[in-house]
């Protein structure tokens, strides 16, 4: 038994049970603890305050995680059982030397983590998805489906929100970009978000919503309340319930849609879709409610489009036709990120969905990066535009035109809508 386990023990010892201990008569007990047990063995000063801080957390805050949580350079905490916790700092993973004083004590920082949001989790479900009070996102798998458990892992979010200037500071997008995005939102084009794990999907939905009209009614829906959409007044957030122990109570990312179509929405944005809530994802961007954004799991918009479709096919009974030109009515645009090999994350492709034709959904890359090279371990490239915006009809429905083409009119266009756009 190290030093810690043995000041925790005997603080555990000393504490009143018969009435809850305020901070201040706690720190006050740890403090006595550790100067008694400095009078049988010498304990330096920095070790006194740091473990004055650890026996504090265990206590009352989230224990060993505490210090990694308030560590904004820690994005990945992965803790597999009491003794091996990895984490991920600069996109890179190493072992910490932490470890939880018992298993008993890691069950009891899992369950007050899930306790927070009204979720459980037990050996019967041994499985919960839950969040931390900054949002950061939460898995807990526990024995006996984790055999060497339990195991959770934590993905932090900045505290501060990303925005679309740090992204271009990072290099993970262009200025050019940006300013196109930006029009697309404003002009109520229906944007998806795809990518692999840790691709930086809700990250990049958080910047984009920097560009929600002020004015407008905006209902949010997430399996666990990530997004961090502020400025906009009338901002309703929903969040989805698992069942509770008696099998009752559940409440579906499909129906806080459902419900949320019957608020009066201008936009409808879903954090991330991943089974039959799709059809209904789609259906309210095809009923009115242009400008809607998601997220969703692939390797590149073809792959994800192809995922729409399987996911619509789990939620209803039509023919893949039907469901394939539903999706390529509703989705305006797919912008795919990606995480390379260097660990930098970057805007890859932005793709326009053309529409249905000859048995297939018919898309075109507008922009792509293109890698350059390598230098000082990181890859250099650029996000190079490749094809013009061809539907440019909500743009210029918008109050935006083709450049030197006066408003309201289309003459001198092309023909394919090839041409650029400008702000009137």
């Amino acid at each position: 038994m190290d030093r810690l386990e043995q000041m925790y023990d005997r603080v555990l010892q000393k504490m009143d049970m018969g009435h809850e201990m305020e901070d201040g008569e706690l720190l006050e007990l740890i403090h006595t603890v550790l100067n008694e047990s400095g009078e049988e063995e010498y304990i330096p000063l920095q070790e006194k305050i740091h473990l004055s801080r650890e026996l504090f957390n265990a206590f009352r805050k989230l224990d060993i995680l505490q210090e990694l949580i308030e560590d904004e350079e820690i994005t990945e905490i992965m803790i597999n059982g009491t003794d091996n916790i990895f984490l991920e700092k600069n996109g890179r993973l190493f072992q910490s030397d932490k470890r939880f004083v018992s298993g008993n004590k890691l069950e009891d920082v899992i369950q007050q983590i899930v306790a927070g949001t009204n979720r459980y989790v037990n050996e019967a479900s041994p499985i919960a998805d839950a969040r931390l009070e900054d949002g950061s996102r939460v898995n807990v798998v526990l024995k006996p489906v984790a055999l060497n458990g339990p195991i959770m892992t934590i993905r932090k979010f900045p505290k501060e929100k990303v925005t679309f200037d740090q992204l271009i500071s990072w290099g993970s997008i262009t200025d050019e970009v940006v300013e196109f995005l930006k029009m697309l939102v404003g002009a109520r084009y229906n944007i998806f978000v795809s990518g692999g794990t840790g691709s930086g999907k809700t990250t990049f939905l958080n910047a984009m919503s920097d560009y929600l009209p002020k004015d407008e009614r905006i209902i949010t829906i997430e399996d666990n309340a990530e997004l961090q959409i502020k400025g906009v007044p009338n901002l309703v957030r929903l969040e989805a319930r698992n069942a509770n122990l008696e099998g009752e109570g559940s409440v579906t990312i499909r129906d806080l849609i459902r419900s949320a179509l019957r608020m009066r929405p201008d936009r409808i944005i879903v954090g991330e879709v991943r089974g039959d809530e799709t059809v209904d994802m789609i259906s309210s961007m095809l009923n009115g409610h242009s400008g809607s954004m998601s997220t969703g799991h692939a390797n590149n918009p073809t792959d994800m489009l192809h995922r729409l479709e399987t996911m619509m096919m789990m939620g209803i009974d039509m023919p893949l036709p039907a469901i394939q030109r539903q999706v390529a009515s509703a989705i305006d645009i797919i912008i795919h990120l990606g995480r390379l090999r260097d660990k930098s994350r970057k805007v890859l492709e932005i793709a326009e969905v053309l529409g249905f034709e000859d048995g297939m959904i018919r898309i075109h890359t507008l922009y792509e990066f293109r890698e350059e090279g390598m230098e000082n371990g990181k890859i250099k490239g650029r996000l190079m535009k490749v094809e013009e915006l061809v539907h440019s009809e909500k743009l210029l429905a918008a109050g935006y035109q083709r450049e030197g083409i006066p408003a309201g009119t289309d003459e001198g266009a092309p023909a394919n809508g090839n041409s650029g756009i400008s702000v009137l």
